[in-house]
């Protein structure tokens, strides 16, 4: 946890009080934290704050803003995401927000096993991405989409989000055309399941404005392709 994050109405007074018995319990473990410490704080969809702890009880621990600081800034990117494992999907979901991905879309596939749409995770999600901007010092959320119908999806929605200067790639092992690097626009990229997309689901892409763009020979797990590809395109050095 590198930023605490508090509810808007936590912090309506001058001073403001961390209650959650999962952030305090943090804080005083692993950060031992005491009167005097400072502490960075942000308002959930809101600023992020640099703020000096006042006061310790046992059930809580209240503190003053100091100054404003600045909040990381998203990627430009939207991610769509066939709904993995469920034990994928958590790790997943915190490290697209830690990375900073500004919308994500999870879908359908053909090798997506029905039964994934069932997992409980899909009703933490909130919880997950609030892990996610507690690791990056985040508070703004990105916006989470779930869509159950494949082909619905890529013929009435997904043509929509592409444009000339935003265009769209989904990763494919099999073609030559390479994964862009250090792009200087907004995107979309699309993952697919561990087995990948069936060749029907690569062609309906492509036909509806995608590009197919190759990571390489090596067949990546889905956790390991998103930050690959995102370092990737949005890279600075």
């Amino acid at each position: 946890m590198n930023i605490v994050l508090l509810d808007p109405r936590q912090t309506e007074s001058e001073i403001w009080t961390i209650s959650a018995k999962r952030q305090l319990e943090h804080l005083h473990t692993h950060v031992g934290v005491k009167v005097g410490d400072t502490l960075k704080v942000g308002i959930r969809e809101g600023k992020r704050y640099l703020t000096e702890i006042i006061n310790i009880s046992g059930n809580s621990i209240q503190l003053k803003p100091l100054k404003e600081e600045k909040v990381p800034e998203k990627l430009p990117v939207t991610l769509i995401v066939a709904l993995p494992r469920p034990k994928v999907l958590r790790r997943l979901i915190m490290d697209a927000v830690t990375l900073g991905v500004d919308k994500l879309i999870l879908i359908h596939s053909y090798r997506v096993d029905k039964s994934y749409w069932q997992t409980p995770f899909l009703q933490q999600l909130d919880h997950f991405v609030t892990l996610g901007l507690e690791q990056a010092g985040d508070t703004i959320a990105p916006k989470i989409e779930l869509y159950k119908r494949f082909k619905p999806f890529v013929e009435d929605v997904l043509p929509i989000m592409i444009s000339e200067h935003s265009p769209a790639y989904v990763a494919h092992p099999y073609t030559n055309l390479k994964m862009p690097y250090a792009v200087d626009h907004s995107c979309t990229v699309i993952i697919g399941p561990e087995g990948g997309f069936i060749p029907y689901e690569i062609d309906l892409l492509i036909k509806n404005g995608c590009q197919a763009v190759s990571l390489g020979n090596r067949i990546l797990r889905t956790e390991t392709a998103i930050p690959y590809v995102l370092g990737r395109l949005f890279s600075t050095t």
